[in-house]
């Protein structure tokens, strides 16, 4: 098992495109910021948006050529039949991706995690032994961009859009009650590794970065040493990876932690949705 793990690990190493900077973990308690990863390709089109072929969102917000289309109505604002058609849309679109949501609440984590929220980031923490672990995750930016290239290639007309699946980076911190200093991982989903069940001694998730930085302070501090797993010993990565197994942190976490971050941008998604209606509806109700 060993073995096949380091080989596996040695191959995806080679294949792993250069690094971003570390992310910084953020919440009410540590004040640190965890950095969504790098801008990519927009997200699948949903629901609607994708059984129309793209076509509908693009005639909305396309300008009407030779008439505004403004309505005035003595308030100073903005309206267009084009505001009207889009919070038309909008209200459509909502209904549809509820009908669609999965979780009514976010789903726990099995393990002993306690579970905090601050708007796109969560972080599960678990207490053991003298040593507290904390998972850090921000959910934008979660969605692979290489999935919709393959919706549209793979799906027929008549079949029903594939569920969006989020796979953020995540950052572990481990803390021991009575040490200055705190390990910190930065790990990550290879998109090969995802969806591969039948490869039992398969990781789903790999070690990118690793760390100590003082534990308590509000900034990590980027003159300290940090190991790329790119470099690593193949032996030292596995006991890593044992490290992190038992304190939790293993494949069934991450598939939980995977269902979780995509419940949680599925419930964000919406709520992006409900507010740019009521933005849209400010004017157009008012005509």
């Amino acid at each position: 098992m060993l073995l096949a793990r380091s080989l596996r690990a040695a191959a995806a190493a080679a294949l792993r495109p250069p690094l971003p900077a570390p992310r910084r973990p953020l919440s009410s308690a540590s004040p640190r910021a965890l950095l969504p990863p790098p801008a990519a390709a927009p997200a699948l089109a949903r629901s609607l948006w994708q059984l129309g072929g793209g076509a509908g969102r693009t005639a909305l917000l396309r300008p009407r050529r030779g008439s505004a289309g403004r309505v005035s109505c003595g308030c100073g604002g903005l309206h267009t039949e084009g505001d009207k058609a889009f919070a038309q849309f909008l209200t459509d679109e909502i209904k549809e991706e509820k009908k669609i949501q999965k979780h009514k609440s976010l789903p726990k984590v099995s393990g002993g995690w306690e579970l905090e929220v601050h708007g796109t980031e969560a972080k599960l923490v678990r207490k053991i032994a003298g040593e507290k672990i904390t998972v850090t995750f921000n959910i934008n930016n979660s969605i692979p961009p290489s999935a919709e290239e393959d919706t549209q290639e793979q799906q027929k007309p008549d079949e029903q859009e594939p569920e969006l699946t989020s796979t953020p980076n995540f950052v572990v911190e481990v803390i021991k009650d009575d040490t200055k200093q705190t390990l910190v991982l930065d790990c990550h989903f290879p998109e090969d590794e995802i969806g591969n069940e039948g490869e039992e001694e398969s990781d789903i998730f790999t070690i990118r970065e690793v760390s100590f930085q003082p534990t308590g302070e509000s900034d990590w501090k980027d003159t300290n040493y940090t190991l790329n797993t790119d470099s690593l010993d193949w032996a030292l990565y596995d006991h890593l990876m044992d490290f992190l197994a038992d304190r939790g942190v293993d494949n069934t976490f991450a598939d939980e932690l995977v269902e979780l971050s995509t419940a949680l941008e599925h419930q964000e998604y919406i709520k992006f949705l409900e507010d740019l209606k009521s933005f849209v509806k400010l004017d157009t109700e008012s005509k």
